[in-house]
């Protein structure tokens, strides 16, 4: 009998000090199914994922970026009309990047918005807390780093989303966030308003319990990422907030060479 009560004390042991200590397990994902219509409006050709920032590809750069975070697995929906995307990152999946084995899982899809290609990825991952950003988002690395570690530690603490925010505003029509004094959201707002003063910077730590709510988004017709934020609101999720100093979009050619000027600093 002793026998029974120490192995179920050992047991509950186990499962309190999952609960306590941070994953080792890290995944990250990326969303680059875009088409770059608004580069390619002003006559950039180069492929978002391809264009060069800090003398390597923006994808590159994630990929670098999150390795140097122990990645485990990495996942990357791609425009699936985008070849010379799929081609390279097929030579990276099989070659390395750099002399680096990469655990990329490459996904070629057609979608009509983030939220759609998010949800594609999210049927193939694994149910496991996993860090998301789009392709083009350019911030400091080692503001990356501490974020990943918060969110590996909130992740086992009963945190069901980790949000990027920031004060520096930069995008033509930002996400509002309004966070409590306990950096909890209490909500997403498309104006601003007295006393938001950070908004959305596009990275993304969620956990399992987030995808229910964001297939519901889709399931209503709500497209857009922004909606899915306020989504998990709506379903009474934790949704804390991370601050980053600056993140940069690049929308435009002209957020090009801001984001040379961050990276070279």
């Amino acid at each position: 009998m002793w026998d029974t009560y120490l192995y179920v004390f050992l047991q509950a042991i186990k499962v309190f000090a999952s609960l306590h200590t941070p994953t080792t397990t890290m995944i990250y994902a990326i969303l680059a199914a875009g088409d770059g219509s608004r580069l390619q409006q002003e006559g950039l050709s180069t492929p978002k994922p391809l264009l060069r920032v800090g003398g390597e590809p923006l994808v590159d750069r994630l990929l670098r970026i999150f390795m140097d975070n122990d990645a485990t697995e990495i996942w990357m929906a791609c425009n699936a009309a985008m070849q010379s995307v799929t081609a390279h990152m097929e030579h990276i999946r099989q070659n390395g990047l750099n002399g680096r084995r990469i655990p990329l899982r490459l996904i070629p899809t057609t979608t009509p918005s983030s939220a759609h290609t998010l949800e594609v990825l999210t049927r193939h991952m694994p149910a496991a807390p996993f860090i998301l950003t789009t392709v083009d988002t350019v911030f400091c690395e080692e503001e990356f780093s501490d974020y990943t570690k918060a969110f590996k530690v909130q992740a086992c603490n009963g945190c069901d989303a980790l949000m990027g925010v920031t004060t520096y505003i930069e995008d033509e029509k930002p996400l509002y966030v309004d966070v409590d004094e306990g950096e909890c959201i209490k909500g997403f707002y498309d104006e601003v308003a007295a006393g938001l003063a950070h908004v959305s910077a596009g990275i993304y730590g969620l956990t399992p319990a987030t995808v229910q709510p964001l297939r519901q988004c889709l399931q209503r017709g709500e497209q857009r990422m922004r909606n899915f934020q306020r989504a998990l609101i709506a379903s009474q999720l934790k949704v804390m907030a991370w601050e980053f100093g600056k993140v940069i979009d690049i929308d435009h050619t002209g957020d090009i060479a801001e984001a040379e000027r961050m990276v070279a600093r």
